[in-house]
């Protein structure tokens, strides 16, 4: 992806083998799985889910919708569609679509995310900014929990974690917190 901002991180301490931050599309990012920061309904209506949607197809989103309502805190997952992914995971950050959430959603949904790829022997996946968007979350807020909940946890088959948005803001602040990490 040439739109990396330099960044591919080597965290030695961490259980997963590397997290790397990009800037650019989700969509461009060499991954087995991809994260949707889904709603509990399993629409995909608008922004990264839109973008996921209008890739993959709308039988992706009528696959998530046959399993919900999904919780907050819980992960179901999808076919990739269209795309290369073998799967899309929607691992949602608010119950109900474009509701304000509070920061802790983050961190449900992405250890959420993280389990399920861990479960189904995926071991790559790229993860959007999540809550940022509709949710309201500010950047540094959603950078912290990801990072925090992606530290903690211990994979089996996960290796590798690209964390990736087109805003240059949840970048930074993902570079920040990791940062902060490094040993």
């Amino acid at each position: 992806m040439e739109s990396c901002v330099g960044c591919r991180v080597f965290i030695h301490r961490a259980n997963v083998r590397n997290i790397t931050i990009l800037q650019g599309s989700l969509l461009e990012v060499e991954a087995q799985a991809v994260v949707n920061a889904a709603n509990s309904h399993g629409l995909m209506g608008g922004g990264v889910a839109g973008i996921l949607r209008r890739a993959a197809g709308s039988q992706v989103e009528d696959e998530a919708r046959r399993q919900a309502p999904i919780p907050v805190g819980t992960a179901v997952l999808t076919s990739g569609g269209r795309t290369r992914f073998g799967g899309i995971i929607h691992a949602p950050t608010m119950p109900e679509p474009a509701m304000r959430i509070p920061a802790e959603n983050v961190g449900l949904a992405t250890r959420a995310a993280l389990k399920l790829a861990d479960e189904q022997g995926f071991p790559s996946l790229a993860i959007p900014g999540m809550g940022t968007g509709v949710g309201r979350v500010a950047p540094e807020e959603a950078a912290t929990m990801m990072i925090e909940t992606i530290l903690e946890f211990t994979p089996h088959s996960l290796q590798s974690i690209t964390l990736v948005d087109i805003d240059p803001g949840m970048v930074k602040a993902w570079q920040t917190v990791l940062s902060r990490h490094r040993t």
